[in-house]
């Protein structure tokens, strides 16, 4: 190829990538000169988070109990110093009260670092299940350093929470991390109760609107998602209406299983692999592939 061709490409390229019109559909609300939520910023904070939650297993300097005060205090004062640039960040398309926004992001940070120690206990109830629902895992360490559930549900967790308070997007983004990490994927709008696990996890879904209660074990391959959607008059998927299943307590679903729209898994249900559900199962059912059409 000559220079000159190789030069009219790239210049033809980078006029069409450059052409507004062209961009019109993918330029985010109607403030394209507005910057979003940094990535590197969040990856950041999801690293302080683990931190915290987990000072001996992902704080940088291997804290003794004698500094665990001084590095911990570190840490949510560094979350206390990014967390609300990009609270902000995310806020900035929808107000341009900028002292107001900043004042809100400043609160939402110290309301979200006050319910750390509550997601703490949490983690350590799924923690103690994976560990005891898995006969290889040898230690509590070894679930904490090597299990990717522990991470998806850390990430989520503090992403529920988030969610919970207002913030827009950095929720979503944050459980993206851990899908991208994990290969599992919890969206932070579900509600998930204690000691929940997924062993392996890859290829795990849980949607939006799922409520899991406690003591909850899924396998790798579970898809929690929606039947269908409902249409509005544009023939346009409606918006934010319970889609998902909710699972009781005390349930455990196989590898592959996937289960269908808002219907009910009552206390006590054992799902064997491979299998579609898409209606209610009664508390203490046993469902294995061959009992499908009883379903």
């Amino acid at each position: 190829m000559s220079v000159n061709k190789e030069q009219h490409l790239l210049n033809k390229a980078i006029n069409y990538l450059s052409d507004p019109d062209q961009l019109r559909d993918i330029i985010h609300e109607e403030k394209p000169d507005v910057s979003l939520p940094s990535q590197s910023a969040l990856q950041e904070i999801v690293s302080l988070c683990r931190a915290v939650l987990f000072p001996t297993f992902y704080s940088n300097a291997l804290p003794d109990e004698s500094s665990l005060l001084f590095h911990v205090g570190m840490e949510v004062e560094r979350l206390r110093k990014i967390l609300p640039e990009q609270i902000e960040a995310a806020f900035c398309t929808r107000t341009d009260d900028k002292n107001a926004l900043k004042k809100r992001a400043a609160e939402i940070t110290v309301e979200l670092i006050a319910k750390l120690p509550d997601v703490r206990k949490t983690l350590i109830t799924d923690v103690e299940a994976a560990y005891n629902g898995d006969p290889a895992a040898e230690s509590y360490d070894e679930i904490i350093c090597c299990y990717p559930v522990i991470k998806a549900l850390t990430n989520y967790r503090v992403a529920h929470e988030l969610h919970l308070l207002g913030v827009p997007l950095i929720p979503r983004l944050i459980t993206e991390l851990a899908h991208s990490e994990t290969g599992i994927d919890i969206h932070p709008g579900a509600t998930i109760g204690t000691h929940f696990t997924i062993d392996h996890g890859t290829g795990v879904v849980i949607g939006a609107t799922c409520i899991i209660g406690n003591n909850v074990k899924l396998y790798q391959g579970v898809t929690l998602g929606a039947k269908s959607f409902c249409l509005d008059e544009n023939g346009n998927p409606v918006k934010g209406i319970p889609r998902h299943p909710i699972l009781g307590n005390n349930i455990v679903v196989y590898s592959n299983a996937t289960i269908l729209g808002r219907i009910t898994i009552g206390d006590n249900v054992v799902i064997g692999g491979n299998i579609w559900v898409t209606n209610d199962v009664p508390a203490g059912s046993v469902i294995r592939q061959g009992d499908a059409k009883t379903m």
